[in-house]
């Protein structure tokens, strides 16, 4: 981000009276983990996100695609909103955790893609498959393009197969394919947000790294707020801004924190 642009960020911060501040984890506030069951807290990310929670100016959200046991295990804060799972597992300020859906109502579905999806992987090295229990993710970061385009196809294949029904969404990135339930998504994890505990008038401002991410800014936009994409590409955004990596939103936290 240039100064110009960090700036005009800084007064439209300053100038609101309070600030819904949304912030994805992993890529966002620290680096990623060697796989997304391995929990690393990381005691600056620790301390921002305590201060602002502290501040009366900031209203500190993280929504992540990981399960909402790891992001409380992540982030032990007080005051701060927890969306998991994409936001369909929710913890508030006040311990409160309302659900979006029931693992009863969709985990027959899942249960039947698990062994398929197992069954892709046996010998092959560089996947991780996780079982979020509202959700089953493949991962394939760590094995060459060709082996992970063949079986993320082949995992496609199989959902295909097994037609687990038009209450389940697949979410697609970069070596990465998801199935989870219909309304997991952090676009609708914003407006539940702005809608239910936020209150009027507060600047929406989301920071995100991924496809995911850039679902979500465009319900930002809808509240008239503001979006960062954090990537060191150029890369095609949704976003107002952009900042390069985790160390860099770190520090633009800090300066928010003094302000």
């Amino acid at each position: 981000m240039n100064k110009a642009d960090l700036l005009a960020l800084e007064q439209a911060i300053q100038q609101a009276a309070l600030v819904r501040l949304f912030l994805d984890y992993d890529g966002t506030l620290a680096e990623f983990a060697p796989n997304p069951d391995v929990i690393l807290p990381d005691a600056q990310v620790i301390d921002l996100l305590a201060r602002l929670a502290r501040a009366r100016k900031f209203l500190p959200a993280v929504i992540s695609g990981r399960r909402l046991a790891h992001i409380r295990a992540l982030l032990p804060v007080k005051g701060l909103l927890l969306a998991g799972s994409y936001g369909l597992e929710m913890e508030l300020p006040n311990g409160a955790r309302p659900l979006a859906v029931e693992t009863i109502t969709i985990r027959p579905a899942l249960e039947r893609i698990l062994p398929a999806w197992q069954a892709l992987l046996t010998g092959r090295q560089g996947f991780y498959l996780e079982d979020k229990g509202l959700a089953l993710a493949l991962h394939a970061r760590f094995t060459g393009q060709a082996e992970a385009d063949q079986v993320l196809a082949a995992a496609r294949a199989e959902i295909e197969r097994l037609r687990p029904g038009s209450n389940y969404r697949l979410i697609e990135g970069e070596r990465f394919l998801e199935i989870a339930p219909a309304s997991a998504s952090k676009a609708r994890a914003v407006d539940e947000i702005m809608r239910l505990y936020t209150p009027s008038g507060a600047l929406a401002v989301y920071a995100g790294d991924d496809a995911r991410d850039e679902e979500a800014f465009t319900a930002v936009h809808r509240f008239g707020g503001l979006a960062l994409r954090v990537s060191e590409l150029d890369t095609p955004t949704r976003a107002d801004f952009q900042l390069k990596d985790p160390r860099q939103v770190r520090i633009w936290l800090g300066g928010l924190v003094e302000l």
